[in-house]
């Protein structure tokens, strides 16, 4: 029986390793449509959120503006009361609506990994900006550092799942704040040719790394803007963010997109009844929307309209349960309502390790907020701690969560053919089984996903194999990517421009 049982192991195995060389034809999967979308909000309920949302733009507006808002939102018809605050007319919002992007181009520094932005479709992208690193070597917290930001982005160039590499982490060793933002960047392209996210300190700041945007870009960067700005336009409650607000403005102005986010939360800086944080979430989402489109109609843009919860025991942010999960559906469910490109948070765990509460507070959120068909899921790998910390483990093992996932996305196929009428009186009449069958072999590779990470042998084979975890897994297959990484993602006379203008941090990557 032991003798058997090591035999299948070895062929197992021998699959396993075929399927993950199969696996490096493609660096990203992209265009995952929705086959039938998760819906917690009826028709009706959808309409009455948008209409509370109008009401609230119109009769309390939001706060803070800042001049050249002002006057670009004065000239497109807002108005603003005796307290300051700027008010938008419903007839305002629609025209905005009606002038912003429904789709665009994401593009990559390799054009082999462009990729569409719209309702619809699902794409998977990192993000969050955590302190701390969870080491793989140590599995103890730390902070995280400029190093710990590149190798999330080289495990993440090698990730099929993952579309768009946002930072995940923030570089604590980074002082000075525009050489941590000029350093960020610099990280993530030297990691991956994926597209990229960061955030900036300030707007000047994003005009002083067009330069080194160029040079990446190959000379261009408006021709193919590979870099996303990830700008919190709003404080919630209904507050304009006035360096972040000049930030989304500066990349206006260089042709950058713009990931406009707000992100009330639910019993703390949004109202505890969901349905009003959805309401408020709209609002901030919509006013930030609006702005943008009076500035530059059609500017591409995600809506970032999330929406997060409280632990109302302590007040402290939770990322994980099922409040969670449905307001993210639910915002993803507006962004569809709107027709515009929309951004959700999930996968932001409230545990410290890539465990089993991770697992099910990862499965559930992403899930949901993935099925409502708003368009992109951000934090959806590699984030622990209710966004403090991020693990490359927990990277690998949400990305193949995330194969899961798009299998799920993708529904099931019904057709004459799929109907398998004469398949199975084949196998009845024949066999007796489908495992031979001409269907199996056909379609065993497109109608199935196979896990490399998660176990599925018997515990005799498990244990003969070292009794692994997925972590102990996830944690030897980071060792793999970081050691045989390529050539540097950044040429020697690229980096040569780069380093000749700005106070790089990050020794020049050279191949393993």
């Amino acid at each position: 029986m032991h003798k058997a049982s090591s035999h299948r192991a070895g062929g197992r195995r021998n699959r396993l390793s075929a399927r993950a060389e199969r696996r490096d034809d493609t660096r990203m999967l992209c265009d995952t449509r929705i086959a039938q979308p998760y819906a917690p909000l009826s028709e009706v309920n959808v309409g009455e959120i948008h209409q509370a949302a109008l009401q609230i733009l119109e009769t309390v507006g939001v706060a803070k503006a800042t001049p050249r808002v002002l006057q670009a939102a004065l000239a497109h018809g807002c108005w603003q009361d005796e307290t300051g605050r700027l008010r938008f007319p419903p007839a305002v919002v629609e025209t905005c609506l009606q002038k912003a992007a429904k789709s665009f181009t994401v593009h990559g520094r390799d054009p082999a990994l462009d990729f569409e932005a719209r309702n619809g479709l699902v794409n998977f992208a990192t993000g969050g900006a955590a302190v701390t690193m969870l080491d793989r070597l140590t599995r103890t917290y730390r902070p995280s550092t400029l190093a710990d930001l590149h190798d999330l982005a080289c495990v993440a160039d090698d990730l099929k799942n993952i579309q768009w590499f946002a930072r995940p982490v923030v570089a604590t060793d980074v002082a000075d704040n525009f050489e941590l933002d000029v350093n960020t960047i610099y990280a993530c392209a030297a990691g991956t040719d994926k597209h990229i996210a960061t955030s900036f300190s300030a707007g000047d700041h994003v005009r002083q790394c067009l330069p080194m945007l160029d040079v990446l870009a190959g000379g261009d960067f408006r021709k193919r803007p590979f870099c996303t700005v990830h700008a919190t336009t709003i404080v919630s409650p209904l507050n304009f963010a006035e360096d972040s607000l000049d930030v989304a403005c500066a990349a206006i102005d260089i042709g950058m997109p713009i990931h406009a986010q707000t992100g009330p939360q639910a019993g703390a800086t949004a109202p505890a009844a969901l349905a009003g944080t959805l309401v408020q979430t709209c609002a901030e989402g919509l006013a930030s929307l609006c702005v943008i489109n009076m500035l530059a109609p059609g500017h591409p843009t995600v809506m970032g309209n999330w929406a997060f919860t409280s632990d109302l025991r302590t007040g402290a942010f939770s990322g994980g349960g099922g409040e969670a999960a449905l307001l993210g559906a639910a915002s993803g469910q507006m962004s569809a309502f709107y027709g515009i490109p929309g951004g959700m948070g999930a996968g932001m765990s409230d545990s410290k390790l890539p465990d089993n509460q991770a697992g099910y507070e990862k499965a559930l959120t992403m899930t949901l907020a993935a099925l409502s068909g708003g368009g992109f899921v951000y934090e959806s790998a590699g984030m622990l701690a209710s966004l403090l910390g991020c693990s490359i483990e927990a990277l690998i093992i949400d990305d193949e969560m995330l194969s899961s996932l798009r299998r799920v996305a993708r529904g099931i196929e019904v057709t004459p053919e799929s109907l398998s009428i004469d398949v199975i009186q084949e196998a009845v009449l024949g066999a007796g089984h489908y495992l031979g069958a001409d269907q199996t072999l056909r379609l065993m590779e497109t109608e199935f996903t196979y896990p490399i990470l998660a176990d599925r042998t018997p515990p005799d084979d498990w244990q003969e194999a070292g009794s692994l975890d997925i972590w102990d897994r996830a944690s030897l297959q980071a060792e793999t990517l970081l050691s045989k990484r390529g050539a540097p993602k950044i040429g020697a006379q690229t980096d040569k421009l780069i380093r000749d203008s700005y106070n790089i941090l990050l020794p020049r990557e050279t191949p393993s």
